[in-house]
């Protein structure tokens, strides 16, 4: 699966396959190159999915109560680092 692929797999799928990954690695049956091959897949399963949880994170709105007990909602912002 390219790098291109994986971009369009959702936040569940990737960690599914990551997890399923983790598994296959840590149960030492897989040849090194496999192995190799499966940690580099990994490591960007986990890049997907960290983009995927900053990228929701910056959509949570936040959530105000004002004097008059109003609720107002605007969009969560994160500032630059």
């Amino acid at each position: 699966m390219t790098e291109e692929n994986l971009d369009q797999l959702s936040f569940e799928d990737a960690l599914a396959q990551l997890e399923k990954i983790v598994q296959e690695l840590e149960s030492g049956r897989i040849k090194l190159d496999d192995a190799v091959a499966s940690y580099e897949k990994a490591t960007a399963l986990k890049k997907l999915c960290e983009e995927k949880l900053k990228t929701a994170q910056l959509k949570i709105e936040k959530i105000e109560i004002t004097a008059d007990n109003q609720t107002n909602s605007s969009e969560f912002i994160v500032p630059e680092e």
